[in-house]
């Protein structure tokens, strides 16, 4: 894992309004930068809900790094970089703070007794022996919703995200006073939508992320709920097992719906008719494209969508 971003789907109106949607990565200490633009609709991988040894697993194998190491000053933003031999010690420093995250991690858990990945049982213990730490006793485990928070600083972190207005987040975020990290991944968003060449799509065609080639004769409310639960499942990080079961997106989506989490319900959209351009050419955040999640009663109000 590391830095990517690529376009699952670019579609433009005839109005020449264009949705794009990027599967996006980068480190999760900047994801508070990235959640300030509000015209984005977006939905992220989740603390949460992933388990707790495949978290491990990955600040182990590739933590997150800062792209450079600025010296300390007054402000927002470093200037002169560390020399060579201040940053070897900052970088060996960051990342004996990320093994005592991994040891702490393990405690809250329940400790070793409750890993069954025998791999990371055995690395971890290497960490115990190398921190001359004793190993904690085994106590009820923590639910994983907190224990990965204390991982967060060195983990990669993987969003969905759709938007018609990039100029404002390119400016800010590409702009040389832009933390390294949000730049470099702006960078990378602006390529790969300058590189895409959207598809145009007329009344009544649906841009639909996820969505495969040979699944498009489908009817749209089945396409429909396979995008949406697809851009969903990022929050559990399932996209890259290469697996497909259409049945459980769609329990998936009606699951979404019934419970009021609309937002992967935005991802999905249609070009507005002339009328309804006419008559106001937003819906939510997007310019010139009507967003499925309007389409479901009360999406502003699950109190209301409840009585």
């Amino acid at each position: 894992m590391g830095y990517e971003a690529r376009v699952l789907a670019d579609s433009v109106t005839e109005f020449d309004d264009r949705l794009t949607t990027l599967e996006v990565t980068f480190p999760r200490f900047v994801l508070p930068e990235f959640n300030t633009h509000r015209v984005f609709s977006r939905n992220s991988a989740s603390s949460r809900a992933v388990p707790v040894e495949k978290r491990l697993l990955q600040v182990l194998d590739e933590p997150v790094l800062p792209i450079e190491w600025g010296a300390n000053k007054p402000g927002m933003q470093s200037i002169e970089l560390l020399s060579e031999s201040d940053r070897l010690i900052a970088e060996s420093e960051w990342l004996k703070s990320r093994d005592h995250a991994v040891i702490g991690a393990v405690a809250l858990v329940g400790g070793l007794g409750k890993m069954k990945n025998e791999a990371l049982v055995s690395r971890v213990n290497e960490l115990y022996v190398r921190y001359n730490l004793k190993i904690p006793e085994l106590i009820q485990g923590v639910h994983k919703q907190f224990v990965n928070r204390i991982l967060e600083p060195y983990m990669w972190h993987t969003v969905v995200v759709s938007s018609t207005e990039w100029d404002n987040f390119m400016a800010l975020r590409r702009h040389p006073d832009a933390q390294p990290e949000i730049r470099k991944v702006a960078d990378l968003m602006d390529d790969a939508i300058e590189s895409s060449e959207p598809m145009e799509l007329g009344e009544g065609q649906w841009h639909l992320p996820f969505v495969l080639e040979e699944e498009r004769t489908l009817s749209f409310d089945i396409l429909a709920k396979l995008a949406v639960a697809r851009c969903a499942r990022v929050s559990y990080e399932t996209h890259d097992t290469g697996k497909i079961d259409q049945a459980k997106d769609i329990a998936l989506h009606d699951s979404l719906r019934d419970s009021g989490h609309m937002s992967p319900f935005e991802h999905v959209a249609r070009p507005m008719t002339n009328e309804e351009y006419m008559q106001n050419p937003w819906s939510g955040n997007f310019l010139g494209w009507h967003q499925y999640r309007k389409d479901i009663p009360y999406e502003d109000n699950y109190l209301e969508a409840q009585q």
